[in-house]
């Protein structure tokens, strides 16, 4: 249709004529009016938004010389976050005599890799960085995977709780009595 029948009968009713397909032949446009286009354009907008995961990086710090407990506890950070879908960012910090021994932090770092290889991959090898040493970990899980997840096990606990509440209430009706925690 013309554009100038197209914007007379966009006037006829109170409406706007909105090009939808610029890139079409002819280009498509619609009778609506703007500002709900803006406005639903804007909320679908916000809903892709919504449901893409951030990837985030985390960062654990160790010393060449950790001690075993200390390392089982940085270890299960590192697994915890690998779990949730992040990436983990290794730092090893060397100090004074320690810049002179690498290979201690490399091989703490390909420990750890190996400890951890079953939730995690090693996504950029161990590179010293001036007094540092870095390595990054990959989940094998995306973050939304590992939030879905996270959200099933959430409300099969929560039904776990429901369930043992609702069988202490019919204990207590049956024999008069409150049921102790």
């Amino acid at each position: 249709m013309p554009l100038a029948k197209a914007l007379e009968l966009a006037q006829e009713y109170d409406l706007d004529l909105v090009e939808v397909a610029a890139n079409a032949r002819p280009p498509v446009c619609k009778l609506m009016d703007y500002g709900k286009f803006k406005y639903e354009s804007a909320m679908k907008a916000r809903e892709a938004r919504k449901n893409q995961a951030h990837t985030v990086i985390k960062e654990m710090k160790l010393r060449p010389k950790i001690d075993p407990h200390d390392y089982d506890t940085k270890k299960g950070h590192v697994v915890r976050f690998l779990k949730q879908g992040d990436k983990v960012k290794i730092t090893i910090m060397f100090r004074g005599r320690e810049q002179s021994r690498p290979e201690l932090g490399y091989r703490l770092l390909q420990r750890l890799a190996e400890d951890v290889q079953d939730l995690g991959f090693v996504e950029s090898n161990p590179k010293q960085d001036g007094r540092n040493m870095i390595m990054v970990l990959g989940p094998h899980k995306k973050k939304t995977e590992a939030m879905a997840e996270a959200r099933q096990a959430q409300e099969a606990r929560k039904a776990g709780r429901q369930g043992r509440g609702a069988a202490a209430s019919q204990r207590e009706a049956a024999s008069g009595e409150p049921a102790e925690a």
